[in-house]
């Protein structure tokens, strides 16, 4: 790949819930260069884990090009399911090693459609969530406006 056309960008990502189920929201802060974008939404009745993977499918739904992506995030649900877990889900059907159907399979299959076909090389680094870290804050804080956002 010719990497002069490649971009360089960092995504954070978040999700939050109010209650597990409960209203829910995801924030996305996406950094390339000095240019920020941030995006969030929410959910009126939704789980923290379906939070979590709306925000990175909506960091990588997004990117307008093929891109070195940095993401980070604070969810080892989804960070291990998308690097370690998904080959198998697929191999399967669906289904965990216990043969129960996988959770929130819809979000996977959409992040799993992303990842696939989006040019992107991804970099997936978990940080500890409340921990300080700028971007990941900055996240949670609009995720915590996606929940607002369905509360009113």
């Amino acid at each position: 790949m010719n990497t002069t056309t490649v971009n360089p960008i960092e995504i954070y990502t978040d999700g939050a819930c109010k209650g597990n189920p409960g209203p829910g929201g995801w924030g996305v802060m996406l950094r390339s260069g000095s240019t920020v974008k941030e995006l969030f939404g929410g959910e009126p009745t939704t789980t923290n884990n379906r939070m979590e993977l709306t925000a990175v499918i909506e960091g990588l739904a997004a990117l307008k090009r093929p891109c070195t992506v940095t993401l980070y995030l604070d969810s080892e649900y989804v960070r291990k399911g998308i690097t370690e877990w998904i080959s198998g889900w697929k191999a399967r059907g669906w289904r965990t090693a216990a043969k129960a159907p996988v959770k929130n399979v819809d979000l996977w299959q959409k992040l799993d459609a992303l990842v696939a076909g989006g040019g992107h090389t991804i970099d997936w680094r978990w940080v500890k969530g409340h921990a300080g870290d700028p971007g990941n804050e900055r996240a949670d804080a609009l995720a915590n406006l996606g929940v607002d956002s369905v509360r009113r």
